[in-house]
């Protein structure tokens, strides 16, 4: 009995010293959740709070220094077609007609090229191939504006100018909106150059989109005898349609903004033009060319004008988004 009763005297203790360790190690591991489920909404909300308060900064101070002008023209400034800096009449709808019409095109044109192509790298390709498609198309969405510009300039503008255009006339000149004279540069040249930089972002967000797809899902529609294109059509894109659509929304918001690449072959004549081949002006053009030239107080004061319109379309684009959204597919867009 003695050497048992030694045995437990000395091993007792060591067991309750391991539990108390196990027991403090775990009153810190809680202790340190709990401090961080309490801290991570208060820099989650922190974050958040910044980020509204440098958009509402932004407003104001885009406000604040078009007073002169919206006191000078008031509403009008909306739906006038005059710029004169030499006699200080300024009016934006020339602009505005110009970014919101060449956005569209480009999104009308990047949409379903970049669904197809999305679908294609997600569903159709074989692995060796969509992984160095994909890269090379997120390369793509990374290039500088100025060097699709360039490009736009000089190789898009004169096959535009000697080839597209002229044929264009030939076979739709009956429609107003490609009749006049091929300049080459232009309202249509702008639009296909957004396309072309939009096209990356609405394939790189859609392809994971599709990619995301939970496999039980194809593989059921596949076991019952369904193609691949069936699958797709009937539940991949059903199911990201909502991701999808908040893709193209993302990237007509880069479209609105778009400055360079928009102004070096947009022709920059302040005209609204039936005619997608007439020269055509920007919201983020003109203020591009003009802010260093403006000499007067009121002159600065409509550039930045133009700004807040901008900025407005932008929010206004963005809110019917997510309203279309709510209304057709009973969710919001969550990019």
């Amino acid at each position: 009995m003695a050497p048992h009763a030694s045995i437990e005297r000395h091993e007792y203790p060591a067991l309750v010293t391991e539990t108390q360790v196990r027991r403090g190690v775990a009153a810190r591991t809680n202790a340190r959740n709990s401090l961080m489920r309490r801290c991570f909404p208060l820099m989650v909300g922190s974050a958040t709070g910044i980020f509204v308060l440098i958009i509402a900064a932004l407003f104001v101070e885009l406000l604040v220094n078009s007073l002169p002008s919206i006191r000078q023209f008031g509403p009008g400034f909306l739906w006038s077609s005059e710029w004169n800096p030499v006699t200080e009449r300024f009016g934006a709808l020339p602009f505005i007609y110009g970014t919101i019409v060449s956005s569209l095109i480009a999104l009308a044109i990047a949409a379903w090229i970049g669904i197809l192509g999305a679908a294609f790298l997600a569903e159709f390709s074989p692995r060796y191939l969509a992984t160095p498609l994909g890269f090379i198309i997120e390369l793509l969405a990374a290039v500088p504006s100025v060097v699709y510009g360039l490009w736009g300039l000089f190789c898009l503008a004169p096959a535009m100018q000697h080839y597209i255009e002229p044929a264009l006339q030939r076979y739709l000149g009956f429609l107003p909106i490609f009749s006049g004279p091929a300049y080459g540069v232009g309202l249509l040249t702008a639009a296909l150059i957004l396309a072309l930089m939009i096209v990356p972002t609405v394939i790189a967000i859609s392809r994971d989109l599709l990619q995301a797809v939970p496999a039980e899902m194809r593989e059921a529609l596949l076991a019952l005898g369904a193609t691949r294109w069936d699958t797709f059509k009937m539940v991949v894109l059903p199911y990201a349609r909502a991701g999808i659509f908040g893709a193209c929304i993302l990237a007509l918001g880069r479209a609105l903004g778009e400055t360079i690449a928009t102004t070096m072959v947009i022709g920059n004549r302040p005209a609204i033009s039936l005619s997608l081949l007439a020269p055509s002006y920007t919201l983020s053009s003109v203020i591009a060319n003009e802010f260093t030239e403006a000499t007067t107080r009121l002159y600065l004061s409509a550039l930045i004008e133009l700004g807040l319109v901008l900025f407005l379309i932008s929010v206004l684009v963005n809110s019917l988004a997510r309203l279309l959204m709510r209304a057709v597919f009973g969710t919001v867009v969550r990019p």
